[in-house]
């Protein structure tokens, strides 16, 4: 990488209002997201939005794509690796102990032969779609992996659509409750494997880094609270729901967790994110 290159990605990720648009879509990736909900997400104008996102495309650091008549906007990390890569290897000589944060140069990699992993699912409200993968996953993951599900801002109690369809399908509800986050940060919260956002506006949110570094990925569904309808309509937006997180839950019980190694697992977490709604 050049000189002027290096400056100029510096230089567009030293604006604050530019930096949070490009950490926003870093936290939704493989996913793009539209700019209407950029802005809504970030507080932003969207002619405010607009120039950020040209800045940002203009020096390689996000793309742009149409689906129909849609734009959606995505982070490219590939600038932003070998931006790292020229900081490390020019101005620290090659020498990551110099440049690097403790925290990077400590890590390990993510050892797959524990016998369990601690799993925690959120969304914002903490009513459906996190407490159907916390029951599925209690189900499917067997002996294997403790689930744990928490909402950003959590309803007082569970939706009732979302606990009648759960009791039907035979999952023991007894246990679930809706939960702050704040719950799974802290000292005395449990030590967590994976963690997965499962609505977008909790992706969009900001969290502070999670203690011991653990796997992420976005795995947005659509909100089946926000049909409106007949209850029939509302039940089958519920049970559509359920079945592609089954579809995802299912998928993610059955990696082969002993042979991928930390790279190798982001990725096909992330792939199980993609499952699209006509897979379910």
């Amino acid at each position: 990488m050049e000189l002027n290159v290096a400056s100029s990605l510096l230089f567009t990720l030293g604006h604050e209002g530019r930096l949070a648009v490009f950490r926003l879509l870093a936290r939704r990736l493989p996913d793009g997201v539209r700019p209407s909900e950029i802005a809504e997400a970030l507080g932003l104008k969207p002619n405010t939005l607009s120039v950020y996102v040209s800045a940002l495309e203009a020096a390689g650091l996000i793309s742009s794509h149409r689906q129909g008549r849609a734009v959606f906007y995505r982070a490219e990390m590939p600038a932003m690796s070998d931006l790292l890569n020229y900081l490390v290897d020019d101005c620290c000589r090659g020498r990551p102990e110099l440049c690097l944060p403790s925290k990077a140069l400590n890590q390990k990699d993510t050892d797959m032969s524990d016998a369990q992993f601690n799993v925690l699912f959120i969304c914002t409200g903490n009513s459906a779609r996190s407490i159907f993968a916390e029951a599925l996953l209690a189900e499917l993951g067997g002996d294997k992996f403790v689930a744990h599900s928490a909402g950003t801002r959590p309803y007082s109690e569970l939706n009732p659509f979302a606990v009648e369809l759960l009791q039907r399908n035979g999952h023991d509800i007894s246990g679930l409750r809706s939960k702050n986050v704040s719950e799974f940060q802290g000292d005395d919260a449990p030590g967590l494997d994976f963690v997965f956002t499962v609505c977008d506006a909790a992706g969009n949110e900001e969290c502070p880094p999670w203690e011991g570094q653990p796997l992420t990925a976005h795995w947005g569904l659509p909100d089946p609270v926000k049909v409106d309808g007949t209850d029939a309509e509302k039940s089958y937006a519920f049970a559509n729901t359920y079945a592609m997180m089954r579809r995802r839950i299912s998928a993610f019980v059955n990696l082969p967790f002993e042979q991928l190694d930390k790279m190798s697992l982001q990725s096909r977490l992330d792939e199980i994110g993609q499952i699209a709604p006509e897979d379910a």
